[in-house]
Parts: C-alpha cells; structure tokens; sequence
C-alpha cells in the first residue's frame, strides 16, 4: 500500500496516545529518552495483517477498483478545505496500467501498455506520450520522476505492497475490527511509514483494503487525506484494448514534461567541470 502520506499536530497526538506515551494530568515526565522498543512498536498481529492483505494483492494477475481520493487543503479562512478524486483502475501484472480520473478539477487519463506511458487530458485534448520502462513499479517511479504524475492508491498496485511499506516501517499496532467501512467487517491496523502516519481498515475475509487515512508527519497543519476503495475485481480477463486510448492517440501532443520546470536562472547557471 507506497507512500504519499510537527511535534504538537493530531499525528504527534495520536502517536503518543497509541503508544501509551501521554501522560496522566501532573506526572512527571522522564528525562531519558524511551528505548527504541517502547517507542517503535511492531506488533505481530498488525505485521500478520498486512502481509496479508500484500500477499492478495500481489498474487493478483489482474486487479480492478475504484479510488475516491479526498485531501485537504488550507483556505485562506484557516480551516482547510477538501478536494476529492475518483480514479477507475485496471492493471495487469507485470507491465500494463490504466488509471480514468474524474475530480475536482480537469479530468486525465494514465495508459501503460508495456512500452509506452501516455497522459491524456480530455477536456484539453491534449496527450503526452513517453517510451516505459517494463515494468509497473519502475513506470509508476518514471511518471513521477519526468512529469510529476503520482497516484496515492500506488501502495497497492506495487508487485509488493509489504516490501515497499516495511522498507521505512516504523511502528505498527492493531485497532480493532470496524463494520462500517465498505460494508463489510474490516481490521484496523495503525502504522508509521516513510514520515506519514496511516490508519487503513483491511477486509477480514478477503484481506482487500477498503480504506486509508494518512498525516504527513512534518506537515504544521497536519492536514488529512483520505481513499477509499470499492468494486474490487481480481483475477478477470481484461480485453487487449483495455490499456490503450484510440482518443488519446488522436489528441495534440505536448512533451512528457514535469508542470513546474525548473527556473530560468537555475536552467541557466552553468555547471561545474
């Protein structure tokens, strides 16, 4: 499930509080720091919980879902605002991905069919098309790298969820169970990872994700995003048009660029021998 994820926030908060570290009203505080195992818990049945849940998706030749990606954004009033996503997903393992992206804002489409990346914006008609590595994982890092496309639902299409979330894993601990979120009873993990702080609801039964909340751990106003999945698919045949746009092929082409370029004076200071 990778990782688009200050010291008195509601993620410090909830930390201190998950770990038993808030003190009672008056206690003394320790000066010394707590060990390393007090303060980075990694309990079994949490890790057993999302192996699990990696595993599924892993084991998966073809994957189907929706994402509905809601995030948080300051106002100029102070409280922030949200901003949601909906994204349709189809990949086939090891090297094709379509992402259809409606929101709050213009709507794009992501196609890779093993050779090729390719953002289209509809509305525009506009389309950027650049040669791929072979694989998902390597794709998804170059879409980044090139154009700034990021995907926050990019944990779980990884080849290995587990192995990308362990990588920075720094605590993890069991909540409980949930029969309210995606209608169906889920478990409640809690994790630290790569500087974000993430609770997520994984199915018991079929051990699919249905929900994940996260905070950036550095961010001052600790703001929240949210995705939520449903209409799990696994394993079904996928047409061999599934990863290609007739429409996109057709539009106006623009480089695959990154939108924010780099400033004329940096572009222009001339490097060192």
């Amino acid at each position: 499930m990778s990782a688009v994820r200050a010291a008195a926030s509601w993620c410090a908060v909830a930390l201190a509080m998950a770990l038993g570290l808030a003190s009672s009203a008056g206690a003394e505080q320790p000066t010394a720091a707590p060990s390393a195992a007090a303060a980075l818990p990694l309990e079994p049945k949490a890790i057993e919980i999302l192996q699990a849940s990696s595993s599924r998706l892993a084991a998966a030749r073809t994957m189907s879902f929706t994402a509905v990606v809601s995030y948080e954004s300051p106002s100029r009033l102070g409280p922030a605002l949200v901003y949601t996503t909906q994204s349709t997903v189809d990949l086939q393992r090891p090297d094709k991905l379509r992402v259809v992206q409606s929101a709050d804002g213009p709507a794009s489409e992501f196609y890779y069919d093993g050779k090729t990346m390719v953002a289209f914006s509809p509305a525009e008609n506009l389309v950027a098309v650049a040669d791929a590595p072979p694989t998902i994982d390597a794709t998804l890092e170059a879409a980044y790298n090139q154009a700034a496309i990021y995907f926050p639902f990019t944990d779980v299409i990884v080849a290995d969820p587990y192995e990308d979330l362990a990588k920075g894993l720094e605590l993890a601990f069991y909540i409980g169970q949930s029969r309210v979120i995606g209608g169906t009873t889920t478990d409640m993990v809690a994790y630290a990872s790569h500087g974000v702080f993430v609770q997520v609801w994984i199915g018991v039964e079929d051990k699919l994700p249905r929900m994940a909340r996260g905070v950036f751990r550095r961010d001052p106003l600790a703001l929240r995003h949210q995705v939520e999945f449903s209409n799990w698919r696994l394993g079904e045949p996928m047409a061999a048009d599934t990863f290609r746009s007739a429409r996109a092929e057709a539009a106006n082409r623009i480089p695959f660029a990154h939108p924010d370029p780099a400033p004329a004076s940096e572009e222009q200071t001339p490097k060192k021998p």
